[in-house]
């Protein structure tokens, strides 16, 4: 491993504790609001557990984000410059978020304090375990020795080949985050209708068709990556759920079946996603030939 820089990503790329200690990460906690709380979404769910949080929704809390200060970078990136460390930031999609924005300008400011201390930060276009997986795979080759512009050159390349694909059980969780109509929402509730999401190039999130009924919108998102899957059977997948385990290994039972995949992981939908899609929110990530 080059040991000269630590590679940082934020808590929206929802990796578990584990992975996280297991691949050496530090990871900055975004914050959710759920009523009048605040907590912040460490990996360890210190403050607040991804099951008790998809609880609250279901009882009718409603749960905000907001944006992360850029003194939460300049904090978090001085204590690696200080040791000495050069940095590399994996950052939540700027489509999505202006997480990655102010971890650019708190970068900007630090690289004048710092000359000698390379800084280098990726927008990774990617959300949730997408953006996990492409953390995942760029620390590979920082532990397989790349130096730090070698892995911020891997993330780059490999972005747009990291294919999310989603599913959400409760239209109403879009319909308040603008994904879809009121009008829609009523419509496709009342007759079982299910989106079928992907994120696009420039990192937003994008209704891409639709599915009657549950299973058929899982097998959904089966069909698209056989579509544009690269190689499926010898690559890491990554899946994330609301609170909605079963349907997690239902999907990865089916990409057992269908392509003889074996290297599943599986997470929550972490807070800071889950207050946009809500309970019984699926997503599949794996790399593809393109989004």
């Amino acid at each position: 491993m080059n040991n000269s820089y630590v590679v940082m990503t934020d808590s929206s790329a929802d990796l578990t504790a584990e992975l996280v200690e297991e691949l050496g990460l530090d990871v900055i906690p975004l914050s959710v609001n759920v009523g009048e709380k605040s907590f912040m979404n460490y990996p360890d769910e210190r403050e607040i557990g991804s099951h008790d949080f998809y609880e609250m929704l279901r009882g009718g809390a409603n749960a905000k984000t907001s944006a992360v200060n850029v003194d939460t970078f300049l904090n978090a990136m001085s204590v690696h410059l200080k040791a000495g460390k050069d940095i590399l930031y994996l950052g939540f999609s700027s489509g999505l978020s202006s997480t990655y924005s102010a971890s650019e300008i708190a970068a900007q400011e630090l690289r004048e304090t710092y000359p000698d201390r390379k800084i280098l930060t990726v927008d990774t276009l990617c959300a949730s375990l997408g953006q996990g997986l492409l953390v995942y795979l760029t620390m590979q080759k920082v532990l397989a020795g790349a130096t730090i512009e070698e892995a911020a050159a891997f993330a780059e390349e490999n972005r747009l080949h990291l294919c999310h694909w989603f599913t959400v059980d409760d239209l109403f969780f879009l319909k308040r985050g603008g994904r879809v109509s009121a009008a829609t929402a009523l419509v496709g509730s009342a007759l079982g209708i299910k989106p079928v999401l992907h994120v696009d190039n420039e990192g937003h999130l994008i209704n891409v068709s639709k599915a009657r009924g549950r299973k058929n919108s899982i097998l959904a998102l089966v069909d698209r990556m056989e579509q544009s899957a690269i190689d499926p059977a010898k690559q890491t997948i990554f899946i994330s759920h609301g609170d909605c385990r079963d349907d997690a290994e239902f999907l990865a039972d089916e990409l057992r079946k269908r392509f003889g995949i074996s290297d599943i992981t599986i997470n929550y939908v972490g807070p800071v996603i889950g207050a946009h899609s809500g309970p019984g929110t699926l997503a599949l990530f794996f790399l593809g030939t393109s989004r």
